[in-house]
C-alpha cells in the first residue's frame, strides 16, 4: 500500500457578513510543512478546482489553503445567494474572510512562511491584501490579474446602482456581464463561450460541465468586483504593499483579462516604478487559467522555485 502524501480536511467558519458559514479545504502534507500556501479563487468558481495545484505543493511539503468566497462553491447556502456578496461592503466582506483564513492557518502553524497567490478575481483581492497585510506574508503570487482605470470601474458600479435602484442587487443582468467579459472570447474562435479561459479544450468544456463554476453573477456581485478592481489599481494600494515583499506576476501571454499581456505588465512596472520586489513570467500560447493550460507543468514548478527561493524571508 502506497503511502498517503498529504491529507484533504474541509473546515467552516463564521463570515463577517455575520450570517453566512465560509467553506474551506486545507491539503495538508505527510511530511514536515515547509511553508503555507493559502489560494485566493477567481470569479465564479471555487476552492477544489486547485487540488491538482495543491497535490503538487503538499507533495513538496506546502500546505495549501482556500475559501469558497461569499456566492461561491460551499460557502452558498441557497441557489439565490449564488454570485452575491453581501448586503453591505461586498468586496470588504470577501477580503475580512480571506484574513480569517489566514489567522486560522497562520496562529496553527506558527513561524512558518507563509505565501498567499491570487487568481483573476481572487488577484485583485490579493493585490488589497498585501498591501494592508503583506509585512505578514513571504511573498506572493499575482496571477492572471490586469489593469482598469478608476473611470471604467467608476462606471461599472454606477450602472449597477442604478440598474439595482428597479431591478434589486440579487438582479442577474446579461448587459452587466456582456459589458464585463463580452470581448473576452473574441480572439478564440468561439468552440465555447470559455474558450478563453485555455488553450486546452478540456478546460472549458470541464468547466461548462461543473455546476458550481461559471455561476451568473447579480449585481451586487458585479458590484463588488468593479469595487475591488478599482481598489487593486489605485496607486495608494501598490505604494502600500511593502517594498520588500517578493511579488510574482504570471500570466498566459494570450489573456484577455491581462489585456493580453499589456495590462499585466503595466501593473508590473508600476509595482517597480514604486520600488516593490516585483518579478514578471508570462507563458506564450496560454489564455487565463495557466494552472489548467497547456503550460501547467512549468507554471507549478515556477511557483514552487519562488516559494523555495524565498522561505527565509
Amino acid at each position: 500500500m502506497a503511502e498517503e502524501k498529504y491529507s484533504f480536511s474541509e473546515v467552516y467558519y463564521s463570515s463577517s457578513d455575520a450570517k453566512t458559514n465560509i467553506h474551506a479545504c486545507i491539503w495538508q502534507p505527510a511530511r514536515e510543512i515547509r511553508a503555507v500556501l493559502q489560494i485566493v479563487h477567481g470569479m465564479a468558481e471555487y476552492a477544489e478546482r486547485y487540488a491538482n495545484f495543491a497535490v503538487a505543493l503538499a507533495e513538496r511539503g506546502v500546505l495549501v489553503c482556500a475559501e469558497d468566497h461569499l456566492g461561491h462553491g460551499k460557502s452558498v447556502s441557497s441557489e439565490k445567494e449564488l454570485g452575491y456578496f453581501a448586503d453591505k461592503k461586498g468586496y470588504g466582506c470577501v477580503l475580512e474572510d480571506i484574513r480569517t483564513l489566514a489567522k486560522i492557518v497562520s496562529s496553527k502553524y506558527q513561524g512558518v512562511p507563509y505565501f498567499m497567490l491570487g487568481h483573476s478575481m481572487g488577484s485583485f483581492f490579493a493585490r488589497k491584501y498585501v498591501s494592508l497585510y503583506g509585512n505578514e506574508l513571504s511573498g506572493a503570487i499575482i496571477m492572471g490579474t490586469g489593469y482598469k482605470d478608476g473611470l471604467t470601474t467608476g462606471v461599472g458600479k454606477f450602472l449597477c446602482s442604478l440598474m439595482a435602484l428597479f431591478k434589486g442587487w440579487h438582479h442577474v443582468s446579461p448587459f452587466i456581464d456582456n459589458l464585463a467579459f463580452g470581448a473576452y472570447n473574441k480572439r478564440f474562435g468561439g468552440r465555447t463561450k470559455f474558450d478563453w479561459l485555455s488553450k486546452d479544450e478540456g478546460n472549458a468544456d470541464a468547466y461548462i460541465a461543473d455546476p458550481l463554476c461559471g455561476i451568473p453573477f447579480t449585481l451586487n456581485g458585479f458590484y463588488s468586483l468593479f469595487d475591488v478592481l478599482g481598489a487593486a489599481c489605485a496607486k495608494k494600494t501598490v505604494a502600500a504593499t511593502p517594498s520588500a515583499l517578493p511579488v510574482l506576476f504570471v500570466s498566459g501571454a494570450d489573456d484577455p483579462v491581462g489585456d493580453y499581456s499589456k495590462g499585466v505588465q503595466k501593473v508590473y512596472k508600476k509595482f517597480r516604478k514604486l520600488g516593490k520586489n516585483a518579478q514578471i513570467k508570462l507563458y506564450d500560447g496560454c489564455r487565463h487559467e495557466i494552472l489548467n493550460d497547456i503550460s501547467r507543468e512549468q507554471v507549478v514548478s515556477d511557483i514552487i522555485s519562488f516559494i523555495e527561493a524565498n522561505l527565509t524571508k
